[in-house]
């Protein structure tokens, strides 16, 4: 699956750049060194002049590519759920059974992500520390419902109908697949974040994974 990942592109919308960063070196290392800085000192502290300083090139540059951070962010994050759906896509293509089909696909979005090679400019483990963190900070705005029809969430929501698609081919009869899919996908990311930060409200831990969590609460709720 590796080797064709690496031939794959991931399309993000392109009202969210003002120049496509995957077509110049500079838009490469302003994505590269922007997971970087995020990660390093979050999101409310990232500014385009501290990730200038970070690669060498003025402000303005920047600006050249992305009109706001908050616009980097959604493209970060829109490439993060485009990689995750392509993942999906192929590590459940043969899976015929119903239910390891889904079990598969709630792996590929709840469990721990590393760094994959075949994207050179892209750390796709630090990303997911981003997502994780900051995802939903790009949801919770007074601009969510335009931004929405501007089709900025597209890849995100179709990540969560696939799963929906699937849930229902385990159980038709289920009334809240929906509900059910959007709860993984992003409780997972919530999971993910008491590990690392809040451990004493969450069962999750070193032995104990959100993959683990999912996949014993779809078992239970679907059979």
């Amino acid at each position: 699956m590796q080797n064709i990942l690496s031939n794959i592109i991931i399309n993000v919308n392109e009202k969210l750049y003002v120049k496509n960063p995957e077509t110049s070196e500079l838009g490469k290392k302003i994505i590269e060194k922007s997971i970087i800085l995020v990660d390093e000192i979050g999101f409310e502290n990232f500014t385009f002049k501290k990730l200038g300083e970070q690669i060498g090139s003025n402000e303005s540059s920047i600006y050249r590519y992305f009109e706001s951070k908050h616009k980097l962010m959604l493209y970060l994050s829109s490439w993060y759920w485009g990689w995750i759906e392509y993942r999906m896509v192929f590590a459940t293509n043969n899976i015929l059974n119903p239910m390891e089909k889904l079990k598969k696909a709630i792996t590929i979005v709840t469990e721990k992500i590393v760094d994959d090679s075949s994207t050179i400019h892209i750390n796709e483990a630090i990303l997911n520390k981003i997502i994780i963190t900051e995802f939903t900070k790009t949801l919770l705005t007074k601009e969510v419902d335009q931004e929405n029809k501007e089709g900025f969430f597209l890849v995100y929501k179709r990540v969560i109908n696939r799963i929906i698609e699937m849930i229902i081919e385990v159980n038709p009869s289920y009334p809240f697949a929906k509900s059910l899919a959007s709860s993984i996908v992003e409780g997972a990311l919530h999971q993910h974040f008491l590990m690392n930060h809040l451990k004493t409200i969450t069962n999750c831990n070193e032995t104990i994974s959100p993959t683990d969590f999912y996949t014993n609460l779809i078992e239970k709720t679907l059979k």
